[in-house]
């Protein structure tokens, strides 16, 4: 049984408490804010509104991280220093130097260390990797990615409004996109880029140019009151593979269209996405790594360090 504490609890935090606690073979033993509300709807754990004391009154095997951005770091070398396995949700860091410290930390103290880029787990996107590397559809011609949402207005302190806390939106939002990108087909060979930044606004968009093909991206904040949407449309040789308003379709050059949506009907051949949760699924895949242990390389230090350097190009 794996001991698991987590520190930070705001708003994505709501995806990972969930998910330890269906996980079998775990408890999530204590959560700790330095706001005693946020640990209120919490009965069943143990609440600490200091980390040090956490650290020293449980024997924790896992730590997940969900504070705001500029505190991941230092957070997850003190739990690693004390033995202590270390998730963390992204970007690990601003700073491209503090990717080589912290994994520096996990070697020295033989632990396990992963950055939550959670859409190396997501079914839709996990698709789109497959298919590129099988040539299901023949070859990739290009592709669009959009993430857009209003202004955080919700952060505790404002802190994602401060550029230096945050990063704004391309640590925030973009980085998603981006980290899929050199993921799934490697670093691009150039870039083209816009951007349109007012004091509420923030929109960027880039173009990823590989050999073979482009992915043009857009993610924004909106000071109007947008929801979050995130889609994408991949182009292949033989289909157009479309995620959009929550449904995956395929269509095929043929005329068939396939429905890949988790409450779709028809047969859709090998092509199946799994029903699941992707932040339960990246928590299991770094469970498995502490388990067996097997260091989490689904996340590599090389690709974390190659997205900190672009995004602060934006």
């Amino acid at each position: 049984m794996f001991k698991v504490g987590l520190v930070g609890v705001g708003g994505i935090s709501g995806s990972h408490i969930p998910a330890w606690d269906a996980m079998e073979n775990t408890l999530l033993t204590a959560l700790c804010d330095i706001r005693p509300e946020r640990l209120e709807p919490y009965p069943d754990k143990r609440h600490y509104l200091d980390f040090e004391e956490m650290l020293e009154k449980e024997e924790l095997d896992i730590l997940d991280i969900c504070l705001p951005t500029y505190l991941h770091v230092d957070f997850a070398i003190k739990a690693m220093k004390r033995g202590i396995h270390v998730i963390c949700e992204k970007p690990i860091s601003l700073k491209e130097e503090d990717v080589d410290r912290v994994y520096q930390a996990a070697r020295e103290n033989n632990v396990c260390f992963m950055v939550a880029q959670v859409l190396r787990f997501w079914p839709e996107y996990e698709l789109i990797k497959e298919l590129y590397d099988s040539g299901k559809y023949g070859k990739l011609l290009s592709g669009y990615m959009g993430r857009l949402n209003g202004y955080p207005r919700w952060s505790w302190d404002d802190w994602m409004l401060d550029e230096k806390h945050s990063g704004l939106v391309p640590f925030d939002l973009h980085i998603h996109d981006l980290d899929f990108c050199i993921y799934a087909f490697g670093t691009p060979a150039h870039l083209q880029k816009n951007r349109i930044r007012l004091p509420k606004q923030d929109y960027i968009s880039a173009v990823y140019e590989f050999p073979d093909f482009f992915i043009t991206t857009e993610c924004a904040w909106y000071s109007a009151p947008y929801p979050f949407t995130a889609s994408f449309r991949f182009l292949f040789e033989k289909a157009l593979v479309a995620w959009e308003n929550g449904r995956c379709l395929i269509y095929q050059n043929d005329g068939t269209i396939l429905d890949l949506s988790c409450d779709a009907k028809n047969d859709t051949g090998d092509i199946d996405l799994p029903q699941t949760n992707a932040y339960a699924e990246e928590i299991r895949y770094f469970k498995e790594c502490v388990r067996t242990g097997s260091f989490p390389d689904k996340v590599k230090p090389e690709e974390l360090k190659q997205v900190l350097r672009i995004l602060r190009t934006l």
